[in-house]
């Protein structure tokens, strides 16, 4: 059963006196470490607008209920649905690792900024940066520091990925950052060095030489161009390419371990011999994020061609995608407002409101989750950073803030309890459509 771990807090709040939501607020800490990632080569080779992150983090402080359940502590037993404050984050722990994954496109050109990258060419990046400090995990391991590198045990999506002879992978120490840090390429079609050399492009050469970029096209797999909208009329689109590190509905899952040497001797920061799981998940959906698309003729009996994606789905041959339900815990309520006893399956979204908003320049809505019901938000104009996350620990995958760029067209759906928050980052206003379960 879901719950917060050990490790995490909720704080009370005195009737009366509501947090300063201003000061120390933990949207803008969670993207001031996403500003700190440094690409491995110079921006223009990478798609920027799909960059996504994932922070994991290791605890979890909540703030408690307002008015006369400010005592109620128990997450599980914060009935009040109108109660806004006891959804809110207060703070978070930031573990060692980040992790980075986009697109990125290389070829010699000279002049970068006529440059339209090709989809064939376009091929999925992973970057993982392990923290450097005396207070990581490996350094306590070790008892010191950890030398001018460290050594990666790389999983991606259960498919092991070590050195042509079998060695972990050398994760080199960036100065720039005061990481370890490590990008790993698909198969772009051209000798990076060559296209670095041509572009004028330093860093993208310093990281070559230092091993921070490297190619790795049987663990990195597919393209941009495997997601192309024609030919994919009635095909599901999770079996196109299922693999590639990019896919834009199946989840990239890594599984990681951090070692201070390559050989037996190796102090190691492995989570007990566990490893550390961290997945991509987030469920988005829009234009270029869909399970099936396809041309319907006299829709409804009506005239023309209409073009349709489809976004989630309860019913012909996406039934069982389950996409829509959500399991139902003995604590939590039912769409009825019903709490019953064993864990139950609701086969719909429950919808009880459908709000428009205008986000202005430089506004969030902050880290929160809602512990009984789902919500969607569906950017209509604009784009904005979208943030989730796990409040409670889930089988399979490390708790984790995953943050991308939501572009208009696109919408991410929240489960219950998952974390959440939308930042307008741009001088333009934003759009917003959110509809779900009241919480």
């Amino acid at each position: 059963m879901p719950n917060l771990v050990p490790s995490d807090a909720v704080t009370r709040v005195a009737p009366g006196t509501p947090p300063d939501y201003n000061a120390n607020n933990p949207l803008m800490k969670l993207l001031a470490l996403v500003q700190e990632h440094r690409l491995a080569a110079g921006r223009h080779y990478y798609l920027t607008d799909h960059l996504q992150y994932l922070v994991p983090f290791s605890h979890l402080d909540l703030y408690g209920p307002s008015g006369a359940d400010s005592d109620t502590l128990d997450p599980t037993r914060q009935d009040a649905k109108t109660d806004f404050q006891k959804q809110n984050v207060r703070d978070f722990r930031a573990t060692d690792t980040y992790v980075l994954r986009g697109w990125a496109a290389a070829t010699a050109w000279a002049d970068p900024a006529a440059f339209e990258p090709s989809p064939a060419r376009t091929v999925p990046f992973v970057k993982l940066s392990y923290r450097a400090g005396p207070d990581s995990r490996l350094a306590e391991a070790i008892g010191g520091l950890p030398g001018e590198r460290v050594w990666l045990w790389l999983k991606v999506n259960g498919r092991e990925v070590r050195e042509a002879d079998g060695r972990l992978i050398p994760v080199p120490y960036n100065r720039a950052t005061h990481r370890y840090e490590l990008e790993l390429w698909g198969d772009p079609g051209v000798d990076l060095g060559q296209a670095f050399t041509a572009a004028g492009d330093d860093r993208g050469l310093a990281s070559l030489a230092s091993g921070e970029l490297r190619t790795f096209p049987d663990a990195i797999r597919g393209t941009l161009a495997d997601f192309a909208r024609e030919g994919k009329d009635d095909a599901d689109v999770r079996s196109a390419s299922p693999d590639c590190a990019m896919h834009p509905v199946n989840p990239l899952h890594l599984e990681v371990a951090w070692a201070d040497a390559a050989g037996g001797d190796a102090h190691w920061d492995s989570q007990g011999g566990a490893n550390y799981h961290y997945e991509f998940n987030m469920a988005v959906r829009g234009w270029d994020a869909y399970l099936k698309a396809g041309v319907s003729a006299n829709p409804h009996g009506g005239v023309g061609h209409l073009h349709y994606r489809n976004l989630w789905s309860n019913y012909s041959g996406l039934a069982g995608s389950r996409g829509l339900g959500r399991v139902v815990e003995p604590w939590q309520f039912d769409a009825a407002g019903r709490k019953a006893p064993g864990e139950r399956w609701e086969e719909f979204f429950s919808v009880d409101y459908m709000d428009l908003h205008v986000l202005k320049n430089n506004c969030g809505i902050g880290l929160h989750r809602h512990r009984d019901n789902q919500e969607l938000f569906f950017l209509l104009a604009g784009q904005a950073v979208m943030v989730t996350g796990d409040w409670c620990q889930e089988p399979g995958r490390e708790r984790c803030f995953e943050v991308r760029t939501l572009r208009a067209g696109h919408g991410s759906l929240l489960k219950p309890g998952g974390l959440h928050a939308l930042m307008n980052a741009t001088d333009a206003d934003i759009t917003l459509l959110m509809f779900g379960g009241y919480d």
